[in-house]
């Protein structure tokens, strides 16, 4: 089966427990239509560079896909139904990795001790 990256935005006004409520939606609905999600990765709260629905900050989640098309499909189909989801966008990759993203990789480089 090919591999997808699933990125979702959701409104900046709604709980956290309401975007993890998306998420289980989403893999529930992959697992229901014969894939299986990977990993799933939430980024947190982030500024976007314009507005968008009339938002300028977005709850940012990354879902890796192992699933045929037809599910990836209905996948996005469902989120441009949905109103919490202000934007999406899923990718088409050669291999889903298993470490962090290069979201959270650059959040434990802002962690680390800096040099005087």
């Amino acid at each position: 089966m090919p591999f997808y990256e699933h990125v979702v935005l959701a409104r900046q006004d709604i709980p956290t427990a309401q975007v993890d409520a998306i998420n289980e939606e989403v893999t529930k609905t992959v697992e229901e239509l014969g894939g299986k999600v990977t990993k799933t990765e939430y980024w947190g709260v982030k500024s976007l560079t314009y507005k968008i629905k009339k938002n300028r900050k977005a709850h940012f989640t990354l879902l890796n896909l192992d699933a045929p098309p037809t599910v990836v499909a209905e996948v996005e189909r469902r989120a441009r139904l949905h109103d919490d989801i202000i934007r999406y966008m899923t990718v088409k990759v050669d291999a889903l990795e298993d470490e962090p993203s290069a979201m959270l990789r650059a959040k434990d480089r802002d962690k680390r001790k800096r040099r005087p």
